[in-house]
């Protein structure tokens, strides 16, 4: 006989035993012995109920199952099991979790399809094995548990911490952004009191450290600035410090533009400590994607799709134009080029192309890093083998690109491809030594000649045009001539036939004598 443990997604746990051991041999008719409850009760009874105290309780028992542990609940069960029952066998859905009560509890377990179709049948028919509980409140107790169960997974579930790397990177960006304007104005400001400051020093860090620590401009002569600027620097510092054209300020001014530069410092240290967390948090959720393109550009790349599993259902060509969304549609709306590349553009890979191969390597990137994407987001490996590999392989093919070589880029990319030998398959033009020659090659006499006989013959053809037609002109005009006599003829004929048609007719002449 089979004992079988059954966790129910609900606030209890239960525990069947199997009647008819036989009737569950033949796994594939196994589904038509639960169709109705009926036949159900006559295969498993019900052996053991347990009802949970509280829906933590419950949730814990369901993690730990879920998670392949064995949890207290359960624990107490079984051994209750074991003592009254111990030669009976433990058929369980999952092998892990048989393995664990197996080594702890030392009862045999069972996992087979056998168990499986089992359990699909129990699912199927659970009221009817279980009396006494509404289907109503058992659909909400499902319900409560899935919400609370679903809850902890989104809070501790590792693909969720990439809403960390889209809040670093929005404030990476947001941080350059005030220090470029706190700079400005710190340049501005301090401009007017020491113009040539700003020539001198180019770096805005050290231009602030270097203003915070002497102040007014008469003092450089007498401090000391070697550990912030090099020592020709501060030769040339001191030097325009003396012959300095700005105007002269007071202390209160001072104070403030101080209190600015200390502003800057902090939070340029602050923004060098958030990258160093930025790239911390990429390598460890994304690590094949930043051995791609860089922590910048793939924190770029997530914060614009969403998240990590919303940037992998993304296809490559999707991920080469991420962030130049208007672009595109302008280029649709106007039929003008496509746009070739978004925040890719930003990549090591793509900067360091030339213009004429930008195109192809973006498009060649955003495909390797479209599949380092899916492996870091649905991948259970840590490892950035995958993401070296692919960068390799671009690589490859940027040289390539460059330098026209004949490496094949498939595999690792090292190997020469196998090419035939070139044969040079040019011909051979002969010299025409004619269209050297700038003499005439014909006389002027003969020239002249046929000039003549060139003018004679259109002579002729006019004196023969002109003749066609006069002859042409006079027929059209013999034409009507003739017609109107015969019109007058015919009324000519038509009168006379009438006159004699007139006529009264003349009796013979008699003579008399």
């Amino acid at each position: 006989v089979f004992l079988l443990w059954w966790f129910f997604i609900g606030f209890f746990s239960f525990l069947l035993q199997v009647l008819n051991e036989k009737k569950l041999q033949e796994v594939d008719s196994l589904w038509k012995e639960f169709e109705t409850p009926e036949k159900a009760n006559k295969i498993v009874k019900l052996k053991h109920f347990e009802k949970f105290q509280d829906t933590t309780e419950a949730l814990a028992a369901s993690t730990a199952l879920v998670e392949g542990k064995l949890s207290k609940n359960l624990k107490k069960i079984l051994k209750k099991i074991v003592a009254k029952d111990a030669h009976e066998q433990l058929a369980v859905a999952d092998a892990k979790l048989g393995g664990v009560i197996k080594d702890k509890l030392n009862l045999s377990c069972i996992h087979s399809p056998m168990v499986i179709e089992l359990m699909r049948g129990i699912r199927s028919q659970i009221e009817g094995l279980i009396t006494g509980l509404p289907a109503r409140e058992m659909a909400a107790m499902c319900l409560g548990l899935a919400h609370s169960l679903s809850r902890y997974k989104l809070k501790f579930s590792p693909d969720k911490v990439d809403t960390m790397i889209i809040q670093a990177i929005s404030l990476l960006d947001d941080l350059d952004k005030e220090l470029n304007n706190y700079i400005m104005r710190c340049r501005e400001w301090y401009g007017w009191h020491f113009p040539e400051l700003g020539k001198i020093i180019t770096d805005n860090l050290t231009y602030c450290k270097c203003v915070r620590k002497v102040g007014d401009r008469s003092n450089f002569a007498s401090s000391d600035v070697s550990d912030i600027l090099p020592e020709e620097i501060e030769e040339d510092v001191k030097a325009a410090a003396e012959i300095s054209m700005g105007t002269e300020v007071s202390e209160e001014d001072i104070n403030n533009i101080i209190h600015l530069c200390d502003q800057v410092i902090e939070i340029s240290e602050y923004r060098t400590q958030l990258y160093d967390y930025l790239k911390n948090r990429m390598m460890a959720i994304a690590p094949n994607l930043t051995v791609m393109v860089g922590e910048l550009v793939g924190a770029r790349l997530i914060a614009h799709a969403g998240s990590l599993l919303n940037l992998a259902k993304h296809p490559a060509s999707t991920v080469q134009l991420l962030g130049a969304e208007k672009a595109l549609f302008r280029a649709l709306k106007t039929k003008r080029d496509t746009p070739k590349f978004g925040l890719i553009y930003h990549a090591s890979l793509v900067g360091q192309t030339n213009a004429k191969n930008k195109g192809k390597i973006s498009r060649m990137l955003a495909a390797k890093t479209a599949l380092t994407i899916r492996y870091d987001a649905l991948g259970e490996d840590t490892s950035a083998e995958m993401g070296a590999e692919n960068r390799l392989k671009v690589e490859t093919r940027l040289r390539l690109l460059e330098e026209r070589g004949i490496r094949r880029i498939s595999g690792t990319g090292k190997a020469l491809a196998k090419t035939d030998k070139y044969q040079n398959k040019s011909e051979v033009k002969v010299f025409d030594p004619s269209g050297d020659s700038t003499l005439p090659a014909v006389s002027k006499k003969r020239k002249i000649q046929e000039m003549e006989e060139q003018d004679t013959e259109v002579v002729v053809k006019a004196k023969k045009f002109k003749a066609e037609m006069k002859e042409e002109t006079t027929k059209e005009d013999d034409e009507p001539v003739k017609k109107r006599k015969k019109k007058k003829d015919k009324a000519k004929q038509a009168e006379e036939e009438e006159l004699l048609s007139e006529e009264p007719p003349t009796s013979p002449t008699v003579e008399v004598r």
